[in-house]
């Protein structure tokens, strides 16, 4: 695939996530694209899958242009950005200038891959907890694989509104109010016994750099998603290990304590995983699980893609328990989590 392709197909998934903004700006940078530039140069140098799949290219450039933006580096670009209304030739001569202004910053940017916390995806995880505590009426030690700045760690801290319902503290940090299909979710609260996640790149919300990285991936004509990833930030208070996270999940399963259950959860982060660590998180876990028993059970919750990657359809919602390894299809979920298809599985 060439990165103008790459570019012109994630243009097709933002829209269809909702962002006419990063249509225009993905298109431009597909017909415009300084190929001869050093960054161009950079950028050609990737093997492999450039796509959202692999090393997210086109992501990975527009995120350091929206950092340039909300950092206030570089006006011209900020007036070419939502909220303001510009037509394609003031943006494509916005955004030309400010590749090439800005280049040094945008090759250090571009060394990482892009990383959200998309604060959205915790409806399902406050749905699939319950469904998890309903089997297991545990305090939960609560584990995140690729979690990125750790919001989603902090689930028990916002609302799940559905209709005129609500679940979760009477003074949330923040509401989520996802469209949603199906039966409401179970009563029974999960309470959160400790909390933790890792990721080979951990953000710290509380770092001001850190919490640049977490926003600029957003895109910038949805405000409401960056309104809830400061909220969730202003709470987060979860210790996020940098590290290879087969290796941390094993010194995790070894920690679980008598009488609670450990919940592991991701959320469109398993998907990343190479395959050879995909194997060894799931015969970790299955080895876990056989040795689970009623009061030091587990569960494994997971918000993944089972094959399409373009939005069209959302992620899988899975859960599987043990002792008895049940396994549960929850439903499907928007992967930015602007709707869910929930089956009420118990």
């Amino acid at each position: 695939m060439t990165l103008a392709q790459a570019f012109r197909d994630q243009a097709q998934s933002c829209a269809r996530l909702g962002s006419p903004f990063m249509q225009r700006l993905l298109t431009i940078l597909a017909a415009d694209w300084p190929e001869d530039s050093v960054l161009g140069r950079k950028m050609a140098g990737f093997d492999g899958d450039i796509g959202p799949s692999g090393h997210s290219l086109p992501l990975r450039i527009a995120g350091g242009l929206h950092a340039l933006v909300l950092s206030g580096s570089d006006a011209q670009l900020a007036a070419s950005y939502p909220p303001h209304t510009t037509d394609d030739a003031t943006l494509r001569a916005a955004v030309l200038a400010a590749l090439a202004t800005h280049e040094a910053f945008l090759l250090d940017w571009t060394d990482s891959p892009p990383q959200t916390n998309e604060v959205r995806r915790s409806a399902a995880l406050i749905a699939g907890a319950r469904v998890a505590c309903h089997h297991f009426d545990l305090p939960v030690m609560l584990s995140e694989l690729g979690a990125s700045g750790g919001l989603n760690l902090m689930w028990d801290h916002f609302s799940l509104r559905i209709g005129d319902t609500s679940f979760g503290p009477d003074k949330p940090a923040l509401t989520l109010a996802p469209d949603w299909t199906g039966p409401l979710p179970l009563a029974n609260t999960p309470q959160i016994a400790s909390r933790a996640g890792v990721d080979l790149n951990p953000l710290d919300p509380r770092d001001d750099g850190d919490l640049l990285r977490l926003t600029a991936y957003l895109w910038a004509d949805q405000p409401e998603r960056l309104a809830r990833t400061r909220a969730a930030a202003a709470v987060f208070d979860a210790e996020i290990a940098r590290g290879d996270a087969i290796g941390w999940l094993e010194q995790r399963l070894a920690a679980q304590p008598e009488g609670q259950m450990h919940l592991i959860q991701h959320t469109v982060a398993w998907q990343y995983f190479p395959t050879q660590a995909q194997k060894r998180g799931t015969a970790l876990i299955e080895a876990a699980g056989a040795q689970a028993t009623a009061t030091r059970p587990l569960a494994w919750l997971s918000m993944e893609t089972d094959g399409d990657v373009t939005g069209a359809v959302g992620a899988a919602l899975t859960l599987r328990l043990w002792p008895g390894d049940m396994c549960l299809m929850l439903g499907r979920a928007d992967f930015h989590g602007r709707w869910i298809t929930w089956t009420g599985a118990t």
